[in-house]
């Protein structure tokens, strides 16, 4: 009867010790999911959006829709120079959804060696809209040209993810990298010395022109305003709440800054009540 007794005391207490490691592990996980800052776990909610929501999508197909009746109108101007289109790459072309899921369940940043290893994968899904916009833009005799802020160690691999969906113009001379500057301008002017570029793709503001690059906040939404006419003429924007200038322009691009103090700075900017 003692040899019972003791053999229930020794299965209770561990089953009490299992408890209160469980509880501790329980408590443990919920107070990092609450203390997370929205800079971590923001981006994550933000790719559900982009990968389950028929609005994202429809809103692809509104921004190539409206290339495709552009493009029908320009091919008719004359010009001396042979004709392109310049596309910006992630979120306007390929989809990077995955990676900012990836980083948002390890409550962690984007960092380059982290995003070196998801383009590694080459898993990307594409863009709706994208390919078929650019294989009809193709079909119309107009050069495609890739301009990206991936590094040059990204190369092979990204251009494996462009040609495995058949991407027109998906080679070494129609794409370039990101070499000592994330803006694109300079990159652009050496299409525009040869072709007559009709439009220019993307989501962000830099893909379009250098009065956005890297502006403070305020200046950024300014110089849309006073450039107005020309978003659904020669600059198509894809959406991408994800990632981008937009929320490095609301901490001053400060991205060294620890996750708490950006979201400190990004909530004090928001209009409230």
């Amino acid at each position: 009867m003692l040899k019972i007794n003791k053999t229930i005391n020794y299965s209770i207490f561990f089953i009490f010790i299992g408890l209160a490691y469980s509880c501790k592990v329980q408590q443990k996980f919920e107070k990092t999911e609450q203390e997370a800052p929205i800079v971590l776990q923001g981006p994550g909610w933000a790719a559900a959006w982009q990968q389950k929501a028929g609005e994202y999508k429809a809103l692809c197909y509104q921004a190539y829709n409206l290339a495709r009746l552009r493009l029908d109108f320009l091919v008719q101007q004359t010009s001396e120079k042979p004709l392109a289109i310049v596309t910006d790459i992630d979120e306007t072309v390929l989809d990077n959804s995955p990676y900012q899921v990836h980083q948002a369940l390890r409550n962690a940043e984007y960092s380059d060696s982290s995003w070196m290893e998801w383009t590694a994968r080459v898993e990307c899904d594409t863009i709706p809209g994208a390919l078929s916009f650019l294989r009809y833009a193709k079909s119309k005799g107009i050069a495609v040209f890739y301009i990206t802020n991936r590094l040059e160690k990204e190369r092979t691999s990204t251009l494996k993810d462009l040609q495995r969906w058949g991407f027109p113009d998906a080679t070494d001379d129609h794409l370039t990298m990101k070499t000592n500057t994330s803006g694109k301008e300079l990159r652009r002017s050496k299409v525009a010395d040869k072709y007559e570029i009709l439009l220019l793709l993307g989501d962000n503001l830099s893909d379009f022109s250098a009065v956005f690059d890297k502006k403070p906040m305020v200046e950024r939404n300014n110089q849309v305003q006073d450039n107005a006419a020309m978003f659904g003429r020669r600059f198509i924007v894809l959406p991408n709440p994800m990632y981008g200038d937009w929320d490095g322009a609301i901490y001053n691009y400060q991205y060294n800054l620890p996750p708490k103090e950006k979201e400190k700075i990004i909530i004090g900017s928001l209009k409230k009540y």
